[in-house]
């Protein structure tokens, strides 16, 4: 497919197209919904665990021995549950963001008054199997660092003959970590899958420069960002964010946190 290139022959910059704040609340809610059974079920199985058996100390390790291997049985169970649902979630997400910025996309360049055809092109399904995998992995990563935390927690709990509400508050604390990581994943893919479709969607096009759009949104704005608000950069390269703890080329979106986004440029005839 031909490139696309500006009608009056001069460079012309379009909108921006914006990661979609309603997938990224839908995605939340589909991983916190996981997320809340399994906080639940094991919420359940201590109760029932400390009042058929209270802990008693260390010195005699059967009851914590067997607790574990408990808890440990628990775990996998909840770990096949997660393994079964992220290549779904995953798919749904990354389907659902790829048809939402073509879609976005498409109306700002018929706005613009270009007429264009997408195609599904090598570099578009890479980036799309990449994303399934990065959520796949971050996905089936939460029962194992929830459980981790837990077993720890049961252990010291166990050890020092704590009594039940005092593990529950340990709980709820650790239980609250986990869902707060859980919705940084899904807010953040949001933002870095959108990212990567859009890039690779524009260059197929011929799309190769962006200005870039700080978004003026974070309480702690990245300095070196602001700083580059209203600028061109490369979308083949990306730029170069000076930032000593980057100090690499980056898109916007890319970092966590990040919802700096870009204009695309549609070039002349030259």
């Amino acid at each position: 497919m031909p490139p696309i290139r500006s009608k009056s022959g001069k460079k012309i910059t379009l909108r921006a197209v914006r990661a979609n704040a309603g997938i990224a609340a839908a995605y939340q809610r589909k991983i916190l919904a996981l997320v809340d059974d399994m906080a639940r079920s094991y919420a359940w199985f201590l109760r029932a665990q400390y009042r058929a058996d209270p802990p008693v100390l260390a010195q005699d390790a059967s009851p914590a021995a067997a607790l574990l291997r408990a808890l440990n049985g628990l775990f996998r169970r909840w770990e096949k549950n997660f393994e079964e649902a992220a290549p779904k979630l995953a798919d749904w997400f990354a389907q659902s963001t790829w048809r939402r910025t073509d879609a976005a996309l498409k109306k700002i360049l018929r706005d613009g008054g270009y007429s264009v055809k997408f195609q599904i092109t090598p570099a578009m399904r890479d980036v799309m199997d990449a994303t399934v995998a990065e959520n796949v992995g971050l996905i089936k990563s939460i029962p194992a660092e929830f459980h981790t935390k837990v077993e720890g927690m049961v252990m010291r709990s166990v050890t020092a003959g704590r009594d039940l509400q005092s593990l529950t508050r340990d709980l709820q604390k650790t239980f609250g970590i986990t869902r707060r990581r859980a919705e940084f994943i899904a807010h953040d893919q949001n933002s870095k899958a959108t990212t990567s479709l859009r890039r690779a969607r524009e260059i197929s096009i011929g799309i190769t420069e962006g200005v870039w759009l700080h978004s003026h949104a974070g309480k702690v704005p990245r300095p070196t960002h602001l700083k580059n608000n209203g600028k061109t950069f490369n979308l083949e390269t990306g730029w170069h964010d000076p930032d000593p703890k980057v100090d690499a080329n980056i898109m916007p979106g890319e970092l966590p946190r990040c919802r700096c986004t870009w204009r695309p440029v549609v070039k002349g005839f030259s």
